[in-house]
């Protein structure tokens, strides 16, 4: 096993910094729902890196990303760049959750309830 770092690397800790300080209303709702182990006892970062990608959110002990995805996201470009990006987190074990913004405000039950079955699925697989 390799002692390279891959996670929350040095040369992105300003920008991880900043994206947290400057996130979307939908993160800042998000986060309020996620920290402090809120859901299912579990542990979520904000802005969490893996290689050259920043995460929304990341439970580091489920690999359990979750992203929220705006305008940007449902474009032909956006699409492709999210699917590109999945594959190689996929390929180091890493699920991704995608939450469309205006449901972290329209439905947080219901987003509530996913990642509470998805960890319950990572779980009774380990």
């Amino acid at each position: 096993m390799s002692n390279i770092r891959t996670h929350n690397l040095q040369d992105q800790t300003e920008l991880r910094k900043e994206l947290r300080s400057n996130g979307t209303p939908a993160e800042g709702r998000m986060w309020l729902m996620l920290k402090n182990k809120q859901i299912s006892g579990k542990k979520f970062r904000r802005q969490f890196s893996v290689g050259s990608f920043v995460l929304d959110f990341y439970c580091t002990e489920l690999k359990l990303a979750i992203e929220l995805d705006g305008a940007p996201h449902f474009t032909f470009e956006g699409a492709y760049y999210d699917e590109e990006r999945e594959k190689i987190l996929l390929s180091q074990g890493i699920k991704v959750l995608r939450y469309e913004n205006k449901m972290v405000f329209e439905d947080p039950e219901g987003i509530v309830d996913d990642i509470k079955n998805t960890i319950k699925q990572i779980e009774d697989t380990k």
